[in-house]
């Protein structure tokens, strides 16, 4: 039996632990649903356990009365298992036991000292926020990670968490003044230091915590001479159950040592006390350039030498993954190609000094040892000054690990030995071996590592679905574990040993009973996240190869289906959409209701077992929906709506997921965001294509699916229209129909425009009779149905600017996008009205005149959803605003006399997807003597027609006062404030009653007012 199974009674149900825990007072969330289950059953590793349910307390009470409950002999022997942020890659976190889960409400700062320099926070609170919060007092807490943005402070203590930097400020067990932990008789217990005379007390207590620290005392003193044998001399020293330091420096006694690193097997955290150190005034990055990556791994070590903070090398495979993420336009000018030469390893050395003369006197320090050694292979190196540009840059290295997992095909690099820790002065020839080793075995990797510290990360390219693969996890980690121990090393650096616990025995030899003394004293039942570091009896760890993998659920998929819905099957756990901040757009549903499910990875894995289900069902997901397309939808009507009333339906899985794909904006910041490019919003689509063909649709779909074709005859009927959208008679109807804060449409139409305007409608006839000249003074404008019907004033801007341009302005003939079409999931609708639509635009497009769209939502579905399908073939080019008047606008000029202030807020797929979107806008104003400011903002929460439904209603507001609302109450009298977003500004109209304008109408009124001969429109 794998031990990490639960020998419980097999009559437990979980509601009635759902039951019991309320009963005796618990005030979290109790949830046994399977889509929970689900979600919570992976993390970043290559396991996958089911837990039996999952709780999220609110407060260390929550955490005791889970505790005696779990005493109760109804529920003996169930295990349970602390989770903080779920991106472990040893499989820490998972278990089929109950999950406690602190991330969702034990989230709170709960105090700042800034004088001396401590914090206390409950274990749900993530780093970034944490240090965002210290910012103001020039503090922040030390540790550093790729996954700071989403790492708990639980979790972090848990690991003993650290990464880039360690060798300067130390592992998260150097920071941590006390433990708030709940043990598992219910005990609630302040984990400090001790002095001897205070340590004597706790010896005499006749409770677990006495036991606890008479057990660690006596191995203290006993084996002290073992202990320095046996654990290794290195930065990154052992984590977890750390015997080496349970005396600090000082002689206190400190528990926190075996607490750090205990990955929950130990107690559950409530709240951590941390030190804080002073941020860095000063700071610079040296970025220096290789022809392959042993001569980085090689100079790297000269570095560490110098006067540098910390030097983490990149090999090839990750640099070019990184060049083709989002990140890479922000610092590409850091690392120039030559096209000859092109760099296969960079090296990142940082620099913090106190003053600027500090800084430069280090910084020359390393440039002069640079250029006077021509030995090394460089290509050249750069150099970043301030915070702005090295954040920029680590951004690119801490989304390494995830941009590992962004190839293409089933192959792809996996976390089992990754985070491997030798002394540095062996790491050049421990690498060469290691990378012999994996080519030997013909597989592909990456890497890149803090070779300061002797750490490197390395994830070998597996399919686990791939029955010959399997056996490589076991002959690889058993090899690579002989390798560390040639050089002196350890297999766990830095990530923990969750189901790599199977090493323990062999590593600790015979200080393992030790191990086992201290589980038992604090766990003696072997209740905490059993078979993980160590056990109380002669229960056997877990194995590497025992525990379930991922693999074997993408085994039975079968390759079609996993290639089918865009990456989802591929997600790798890495968890970049958990992203605490509110002004990132990625997942703004996930920050909106802090539910996992309601994220990127969460939709994921339930689209993975969705598809499980449909297999196991023989049903074939791909072919169903080819099927479904070819059938006429009203005749099945029948059949949907016995299914919607059969009772014997409403356990069906699907409702689960179509709950969490229900809360997606559709924003597409995971496809532009995440590492692996997980689409949610297109296998959404794909989703709901086959849950509607099953079950009847709400009746807002189809209202909503056909907005614009039903535009025009609305706009026929505008004062009906308005009556419906305006008054609380004509409101309460719309939301009976599940609809809610539709606009208004305004009194000047469209027609009106081009008609005053005499705009003529461009089509091949017309343009094919112009003269070549009058071609190359052309521009088409494409304006989507929103824009076009309740925002006019935005295309006759473009107009009124093309004019003062001396280009000759044309409208697109009227055309369907097809966007809502295809975020309801009417795929087959969509594909023809965009194969229509492509024909037209790809009209157009063969003469060469620019067409550009107005709304960047709409305008993107042109490069997103129309390319997804080769059968759309839209080969015609269209345009964001910005993108063409780039093209328009040159140089720059002063603008004395404007003494106002223009700021940007820029729609959130647009800011996903299209990364130099803001820059490009900056430009186009400084062209006009603007110095624009890009508003930092996330989601406004109305994203297209999400906001306009009556179930999304709260989360709509919600997202919109995280960051928007706080911007607009800011604006002072001077302030021009500009929003992209068509459906942005519909949001800030709705909440603040009042409009901003697109910047199309502010560029429109600077060009018409000022000197014409200062901008040049390009001919051709």
């Amino acid at each position: 039996m794998i031990p990490y199974l639960a020998s419980t009674s097999t009559a437990l149900a979980p509601p009635t632990l759902a039951e019991r825990l309320i009963e005796i007072g618990f005030t979290g969330d109790v949830e046994t649903d399977l889509s929970t289950r689900s979600v919570l059953s992976t993390d970043n590793s290559i396991y996958q356990v089911e837990p039996l349910a999952a709780v999220f307390p609110r407060h260390a009470q929550d955490l005791q009365i889970i505790a005696r409950v779990l005493n109760e002999p109804t529920f003996a022997g169930i295990a349970v298992t602390p989770r903080g942020g779920g991106t472990g890659t040893n499989g820490q976190s998972l278990t089929n036991g109950i999950v406690v889960d602190c991330s969702r409400h034990m989230n709170r700062i709960l105090e700042i000292n800034p004088v001396a320099r401590v914090a206390r926070v409950q274990s749900g609170v993530v780093k970034d926020q944490l240090n965002r919060a210290l910012k103001p007092y020039g503090l922040f807490f030390a540790p550093e990670l790729s996954t700071s943005n989403r790492a708990t402070i639980g979790g972090m203590v848990s690991t003993d968490a650290c990464g880039q930097g360690s060798c300067l400020y130390g592992k998260t067990s150097d920071h941590v003044l006390g433990l708030r932990v709940v043990l598992t008789d219910g005990t609630d217990w302040w984990s400090r230091p001790l002095e001897e005379s205070a340590l004597q007390e706790v010896l005499t207590r006749k409770d677990r915590v006495g036991e606890i620290h008479r057990t660690i005392s006596l191995i203290a003193r006993d084996k002290g001479e073992r202990i320095a044998e046996v654990f290794p001399k290195l930065n990154r020293y052992m984590t977890g159950y750390d015997l080496a330091h349970i005396r600090r420096r000082d002689g206190r006694f400190d528990l926190n040592a075996i607490l750090c690193g205990s990955e929950g097997t130990l107690a559950m955290i409530a709240e951590v006390e941390v030190n804080l150190l002073p941020l860095p005034k000063h700071v610079a990055l040296v970025n220096i350039r290789y022809d392959n990556f042993s001569s980085a791994l090689e100079d790297a070590r000269r570095l560490t030498v110098l006067s540098v903070a910390s030097v983490e090398t990149v090999d090839e495979k990750v640099l070019t993954l990184a060049k083709g993420d989002i990140v890479w336009s922000a610092i590409d000018r850091f690392f120039p190609e030559d096209p000859l030469v092109p760099s296969s390893g960079i090296n990142i050395a940082e620099i913090l000094a106190d003053s600027p003369e500090e800084l430069e006197e280090k910084l020359q320090s390393v440039t002069r040892s640079l250029d006077g050694d021509p030995l090394a292979r460089r290509l050249g190196y750069t150099v970043a000054y301030g915070h702005v540009e090295a954040e920029a840059i680590w951004a690119m290295r801490k989304r390494a690990v995830g941009l590992l997992g962004n190839v293409e095909g089933p192959v792809r690099p996996v976390a089992f030995v990754e985070d491997t820790a030798v002394p540095p002065e062996h790491l050049a020839p421990f690498i060469r071996e290691f990378r012999a080793l994996l080519d030997d075995a013909g597989l592909s990797y990456g890497m890149f590592g803090h070779v300061d510290a002797g750490v490197l990360h390395v994830r070998p390219a597996l399919d686990l679905s791939r029955e010959d693969h399997v056996p490589l996890v076991r002959d690889i980690s058993d090899a690579v574990v002989a390798l560390t121990r040639k050089y002196g090393g350890v297999l766990w650096g830095e990530h923990g040993k969750g189901v790599r616990s199977e090493y323990v025995p062999e590593f600790f030899d015979d200080l393992y009973p030790c191990l086992q003394d201290i589980k038992r004293a604090f766990d003696p039942d072997n209740r905490l996240n059993p078979g993980k570091i160590a056990t109380p009896d002669d229960t056997p760890l877990l194995k590497i190869d025992e525990v379930p993998f991922r693999g074997a659920v993408d085994r039975s998929l079968g390759k079609e289906i996993r290639a089918a819905f865009d990456n989802g099957t591929y997600c790798n756990g890495n968890g970049a959409c958990f992203d605490f901040d509110e002004t990132s757009p990625m997942c703004p549903s996930y920050k909106a209701t802090g539910d996992r499910r309601y994220s990127p990875k969460g939709r994921a894995t339930l689209m993975r077992e969705w598809l499980k289900q449909l297999v196991a069902q023989n049903v074939h997901p791909v072919r169903q929906a080819e099927a479904i397309r070819k059938k006429n939808t009203l005749s099945a009507f029948p059949r949907r709506l016995l299914n919607s009333l059969n009772p014997a339906n409403r356990t069906d899985f699907s409702h689960q997921v179509r709950e969490a794909m229900d809360t997606c904006l559709a924003c597409k910041a995971c496809a532009g965001q995440c590492p692996v490019k997980v689409s949610v919003p297109s296998f959404r689509a794909k989703f709901l294509e086959l849950y509607y063909s099953r079950y009847v649709r709400p009746l807002k779909d189809p209202l909503v699916a056909a907005i614009e074709t039903t535009l025009p005859w609305m706009a026929k009927i505008r004062p009906i229209y308005n009556f419906v959208a305006t008054t609380s008679v004509g409101q309460r109807l719309m939301r009976l129909m599940g609809l809610t804060a539709l606009p208004a449409l305004p009194t000047v139409s469209l027609a009106k425009i081009t008609s005053n305007r005499n705009v003529a409608i461009a089509d091949a006839g017309l343009l094919a009779t112009m003269s070549k000249e009058d071609r190359h003074r052309c521009v088409i404008f494409a304006p989507d149905a929103f824009t076009a019907y309740f925002d006019p004033q935005v295309v006759e801007a473009a107009l009124i600017l093309a004019e003062k341009l001396g280009l000759i302005a044309l409208l697109a003939p009227t055309f369907t996008n097809g966007k809502a079409l295809h975020v309801h999931g009417y795929l087959g609708k969509f594909a023809s009205e965009a194969r229509r639509t492509a024909k037209k635009l790809n009209e157009l497009g063969d003469f060469g005149i620019p067409i550009v769209g107005l709304d960047p939502s709409m305008t993107l579905a042109f490069r997103s959803e129309y390319k997804s399908s080769p059968e759309i073939a839209l080969s015609a080019s269209i345009l964001l605003p910005q993108e063409w008047l780039m093209d328009c606008l040159r140089g720059e000029r002063s603008r004395d006399a404007d003494r106002r202030k223009f700021k940007l807020m820029t729609h959130c797929t647009e800011r996903s997807n299209v990364a130099s979107s803001a820059t490009q806008w900056q430009a186009v104003f400084a062209a006009l003597g603007i110095d624009l400011t890009v508003e930092n903002v996330g989601c406004c929460g109305m994203a297209g027609t999400f906001g306009h439904e009556v179930r999304n209603r709260k989360i709509s507001e919600k997202l919109y006062d995280m960051s928007w609302r706080p911007v607009l109450a800011r604006a002072g009298g001077t302030d021009v404030l500009m929003a992209t977003g068509y459906s942005c500004r519909s949001q800030v109209k709705l909440m603040e009653r009042k409009r901003v304008p697109h910047p199309l109408e502010i560029v429109a009124e600077l060009v018409e007012t000022s000197d014409a001969g200062a901008y040049t429109a390009i001919k051709s």
